[in-house]
């Protein structure tokens, strides 16, 4: 029997060659992360700090108007009646029994959306006056002619 020299060493280019099982699963405990879902950065009124929340309703009542808000994505913005920038509006600081739609008239508090806190998110909304004219639906799934 012949014996071949081995064949020169070369650095590996891949995974299996060095040793590592790239079939295997990976063991890791589960987490609710997995997959497609990725967390929102945006403070829902459960995320919220306490803190936040202490600092927003202690905060001035602000006015404004209701320029779009989308019930299936759970977010919208509202115009401040005193100008400025439009402000976020995330679908948990909604209170009251209407979704709101454009035109309709708010009041609000304001709360500063981290982690830069450069911009700011409308909370404890509370809708004054339906906009006339359009059809309102409660969150149950009611819908009511204003």
């Amino acid at each position: 029997m012949s014996s071949e020299p081995p064949p020169p060493s070369q650095p590996p280019t891949h995974q299996s060659s060095v040793g590592l099982d790239t079939q295997r699963a990976r063991d890791r405990s589960p987490s609710p992360l997995r997959g497609n879902v990725v967390p929102s950065p945006l403070p829902t009124r459960r995320t919220r700090t306490f803190s936040a929340t202490v600092r927003a309703s202690q905060g001035p009542i602000y006015k404004g108007v209701c320029k779009c808000f989308c019930r299936s994505k759970g977010h919208g913005f509202i115009t401040p009646a005193d100008g400025g920038p439009d402000i976020f509006l995330h679908i948990s600081d909604v209170e009251g029994e209407y979704v709101p739609v454009e035109g309709d008239e708010v009041t609000y508090k304001m709360c500063s959306i981290p982690p830069k806190n450069e911009k700011l998110q409308a909370v404890e909304v509370v809708i004054t006056h339906l906009a006339p004219g359009t059809k309102h639906e409660t969150w149950s799934g009611h819908v009511v002619s204003s």
